[in-house]
């Protein structure tokens, strides 16, 4: 949808004539129902003013198409100005504008990341080229009139505001302002963002480009299908097998056959390494080869930044973007927008979304309303955070009458070396369940407790030198000092001489495949629906054992912690309840955090009675694992 459309000459007229900023605010009111806030309103003012002194020279036709806040279709992403046209050739050019009020922005570790002064504080956000760039990307990849329409995309930022680009002109960004150039303020600035329109826009919109790209259909391109059925081909941590295969095929043919008025909704569970994501990822790649548009969802972000690295492979991240999302995107979007949404980790869906828990209406709801077909990976047992709400029944009790339920198990282990004994007996070692499972025999599964951190650390660095794939995971028992002080330890152990941060920022999502990670540790939040052959775990002091009896400490997580906010509000009104939920989520994290190891798992417990416990259901000494 493009809220406001007109060709230059009009648009110069309501610029220069008009309160642009008034007309465009009518004009996205009456389109949305809604009004903006007053910084965007002062910011239309300013930019599109900006852009207006650019375009206002007689050799860039008068009725080259004018375009403002266009919002792409299955996103909340909206591109500031388009300019539509004809070069000499009469080939049809679009320009995909990103304007900026900054002064300035400073460089970040961060591929296309940059920090700039956003809401009265310094924030990180994308690199205003690497948006320009990417919105480009999503209508090639996405748009069938950019896709099919010999449209050529010219995507460029204009930071009105900044006398010198400075840090966002640095090397470390270059393939994103090669691809989207920078233009700054100032005379020369302009005349240069003014040259490249010149050069491009010999004649005005007579195709009428803007409109084909409003009115097209949204729908995967061909050369985005072809990309991602090449990553997934022969690649054997994709392939899938035996019941996975009947799985993917069940949720496939629900998929095919779902339709707006007969939606269907499919619950897959499985527990760690039954090859949730593998189906899911499976099917986010076969769906969009078969034209659909697709989302692979997850409330974690680290899971699809992972596998979005994964497929991307020699293409830009940005490219395949509007695959992944996360679960609170879908508080806006119209009913049945989307074909099909592949939800992993469904079990950490919550009720409300955004930063503050205030938005939309329930994200189960959410999902079954946006897509004609959902499907739902689950594993109930991994709710870790006191507001996941993913579970079976609640999936259930959100499906509207007229859809059809499908129902999938996926029960064979492939993590943990395949040994389904391992899970059981951890479930009946972490009081989560009881089973037959009271000893572990380690010839199963590379098993092993720790006496000091010290030589845990050891050991992981040892185990990831081959293919960097071991890491060092804990509790959330400590503060996120680094956060602030980079030269801060956070994981101290004073007594043992041990010292390590928890994972960088810089890594992002990423932590868990960054080669350099195996420096720090990870915690819940970064680990949780992904894996590495060997894991590392440190149990805090927020689960102790006593005469063989599970105990948990909610009081000894961090403050920094907020998966169990809400535990002292339930604790005033309902204490037995707080105390049973936050028993469950305590033992649900350190199961989780055990099971993410495909080969091995090595403990240390900081309580001394706990060790002993834990190597007390062990059976015998390890074999040589390596």
């Amino acid at each position: 949808m493009i809220i406001y459309e007109n060709d230059k000459a009009g648009f110069l007229k309501d610029a220069f004539t008009c309160d642009i900023e008034d007309v465009v605010h009518s004009q996205f009111h009456e389109r949305t129902g809604r009004k903006v806030a007053k910084g965007e309103f002062r910011s239309w003012r300013d930019s599109l003013m900006a852009v207006a002194k650019v375009v206002n020279v007689d050799d860039i036709p008068a009725d080259c198409g004018v375009g403002i806040e266009y919002r792409i279709p299955q996103t909340a992403k909206r591109i500031d100005f388009l300019l539509a046209g004809q070069d000499s050739d009469r080939h049809d050019q679009l320009f995909i504008v990103e304007l900026k009020g900054w002064e300035n922005a400073g460089k970040t570790a961060k591929d296309g990341i940059v920090m700039t002064r956003l809401g009265g504080a310094e924030q990180e956000t994308s690199h205003p080229s690497y948006q320009a760039w990417s919105y480009a990307s999503l209508l090639r990849n996405f748009n069938e009139a950019a896709d099919q329409g010999a449209i050529d995309l010219n995507p460029c930022a204009y930071l009105h505001n900044c006398e010198d680009a400075g840090a966002l002109s640095d090397d470390f960004y270059a393939q994103y302002t090669g691809a989207a150039p920078l233009f700054c303020k100032g005379d020369r600035e302009r005349n240069r963002l003014r040259d490249c329109f010149r050069n491009k826009l010999r004649h005005g919109d007579r195709s009428s480009i803007l409109r084909r790209i409003d009115g097209a259909k949204t729908r995967p391109a061909k050369q985005l299908v072809e990309a991602l059925t090449g990553m997934l081909a022969g690649n054997p941590e994709f392939i899938l097998i035996d019941e996975q295969k009947v799985a993917y095929e069940t949720a496939l043919e629900a998929a095919r056959s779902a339709t707006a008025d007969s939606k269907r909704v499919v619950i897959i569970e499985g527990g760690p390494g039954t090859g949730k994501s593998v189906v899911a990822i499976n099917l986010l790649v076969a769906l969009t080869a078969e034209g659909q548009m697709v989302r692979y969802v997850t409330k974690n972000a680290a899971p699809r930044k992972v596998f979005e690295s994964r497929l991307t492979g020699s293409r830009r991240r940005g490219e395949i973007s509007l695959l992944f999302g996360g679960s609170g995107d879908f508080t806006e979007t119209e009913p049945n927008a989307f074909d099909t949404l592949v939800v992993d980790e469904a079990h950490r869906l919550n009720e409300k979304s955004g930063l503050y828990g205030n938005l939309g209406n329930h994200q189960i709801a959410e999902v079954i309303s946006t897509s004609k077909c959902a499907i739902f990976f689950i594993d109930e047992d991994q709710r870790v955070t006191w507001k996941d709400i993913g579970t079976k029944n609640e999936i259930q009790a959100r499906v509207p009458k007229r859809a059809t339920i499908v129902r999938q198990t996926l029960t064979s282990q492939f993590r943990c070396n395949g040994s389904e004994g391992y899970l059981a007996w951890l479930d009946d070692a972490l009081g989560i369940h009881e089973t037959a499972n009271q000893v572990l025999d380690v010839r199963d599964f590379d098993f092993r407790v720790f006496d000091s951190p010290v030589a845990l650390r050891q050991e992981i660095v040892e185990r990831n030198k081959s293919d960097n794939k071991a890491r060092m995971v804990a509790g959330y028992c400590w503060d996120w000092k680094s956060r602030r002080d980079p030269q801060t330890l956070d994981v101290v152990l004073p007594e043992h001489g041990f010292g390590m941060q928890w994972n960088l920022t810089s890594d992002g999502g990423l932590w868990i495949v960054s080669p350099a990670s195996v420096d720090q540790i990870g915690c819940i939040h970064t680990c949780q629906g992904l894996e590495v052959d060997y894991i590392g775990v440190i149990i805090g002091p927020d689960l102790t054992v006593r005469d063989g009896a599970v105990q948990t400490h909610p009081e000894q997580r961090s403050r920094h912690d907020q998966s169990l906010k809400g535990f002292k509000k339930l604790l005033r009104t309902n204490p037995r309840d707080a105390l049973t939920k936050a028993d469950l989520l305590i033992k649900n994290t350190y199961r989780t955090l055990m099971t993410r190891g495909l080969k091995g798992c090595y403990v240390y417990c900081t309580d001394s009675l706990t060790r002993q416990y834990f190597k007390s259901r062990v059976q015998t000494l390890p074999v040589d694992w390596r």
